[in-house]
């Protein structure tokens, strides 16, 4: 590979949101014109939380808009290599294969994985969830990944990457790179409700292709100091979502730090805050808009490039699985045991 490879992704479960804007999709926008870039639909990580035959059934129409997302927030379709996790069975081939390389108490020391049951509604933590890091692991090291931008709660899983990673070069050999891990400059973005980080599940998201009239009503309706009564009493700035997302999406820094200081003096309502991030969201979401309805308008692009890169995909997969094989000794047992068998059909032939 003359130049280093970049694997991220997302769980088709809907449209992406401002928390994964500024968890991944930034980080990849700015990297992906540096990296050779495959984005992974994974479903098959959807599958140990949401594995219903509804859930499933969306799968197709979650992973398009998935993709026109990270299309319309600024991913070259050139530079970028989609592809539907299940549609690869290799990947599930190395899970196998790597899940012996790693203990059961190490995956249930990774914090996130109790988060995701709890988040699920799950009284006890699924096998396929625990597995989590390991299945994420194939995905990162079937295309030979080197970089791999994360979020706050993935950080956790690369790092079980890397050491299976290790492990298996030094058991059987140097076959993958022990990927690096590139994190986002803001690590995870509080959802409207001001309590819990951004989530689909939660519903305190801003979707990237809200439009200007919902974002503002989801903005009027965002959590604030509910000490503030009124707008002569001082507010607490720190911890509140208003402020945060003005931190992260308004590039007017002086109209920032005017807003904070009045709201700590009592000079500001709640109203204006408000009403001056609506103005911003829509500021930076309509670049977005206009992307998205032109990629919308090219009736079957988002479908190809789905295609196109699931086969270019499992091409490599099929290598690295190959090399994994090889370098195991599996391929050679299978072999020897072949041979004995042609050996011992020739002697029986000869002898009749």
């Amino acid at each position: 590979m003359s130049v280093a490879r970049m694997l991220t992704g997302d769980r088709p479960t809907g449209r992406l949101h401002l928390g994964h804007y500024v968890g991944s999709i930034a980080n990849r926008v700015r990297l992906h014109q540096r990296y050779e870039s495959f984005f992974i639909i994974a479903d098959l990580h959807m599958l140990t939380t949401r594995n219903t035959r509804e859930d499933i059934a969306a799968v197709s129409r979650n992973a398009r808009e998935m993709v026109t997302d990270i299309l319309a927030a600024g991913v070259d379709p050139a530079r970028a290599t989609f592809y539907l996790q299940s549609a690869i069975p290799e990947v599930g081939d190395l899970n196998t294969l790597l899940q012996n390389l790693v203990t059961v108490p190490r995956l249930e020391r990774v914090p996130s994985l109790k988060d995701m049951a709890r988040a699920a509604g799950k009284e006890e933590m699924p096998y396929g969830l625990l597995g989590y890091p390991v299945l994420q692991a194939a995905d990162i090291l079937c295309v030979k990944g080197q970089v791999v931008p994360v979020g706050k709660d993935n950080a956790a899983h690369v790092e079980v990457t890397r050491e299976i990673a290790r492990r298996f070069n030094h058991l059987y050999g140097e076959v993958f790179p022990v990927p690096e891990t590139i994190a986002a400059e803001t690590p995870s973005l509080v959802g409207t409700d001001g309590r819990r980080k951004m989530s689909k599940s939660l519903g305190n998201t801003i979707s990237l292709s809200a439009d200007a009239d919902t974002v503002r009503r989801a903005v009027m309706g965002m959590y604030t100091d509910p000490n503030r009564v009124r707008a002569d009493v001082p507010g607490t700035v720190e911890g509140n979502p208003v402020f945060a997302y003005h931190d992260v999406f308004n590039p007017d820094r002086a109209q920032v730090a005017d807003l904070k200081e009045r709201y700590r003096a009592g000079r500001v309502g709640d109203v204006e805050v408000k009403e001056q991030l609506a103005v911003t969201l829509n500021r930076f979401l309509d670049p977005i808009r206009e992307r998205r309805a032109r990629i919308e308008a090219d009736t079957g692009l988002v479908d190809q490039l789905i295609v196109d890169g699931t086969e270019r995909t499992r091409a490599e997969v099929r290598r690295t699985l190959v090399e994994v094989r090889r370098a195991m000794g599996l391929t050679g047992a299978y072999q020897q045991v072949r041979r004995r068998a042609e050996r011992a059909r020739r002697a029986a032939g000869a002898r009749t």
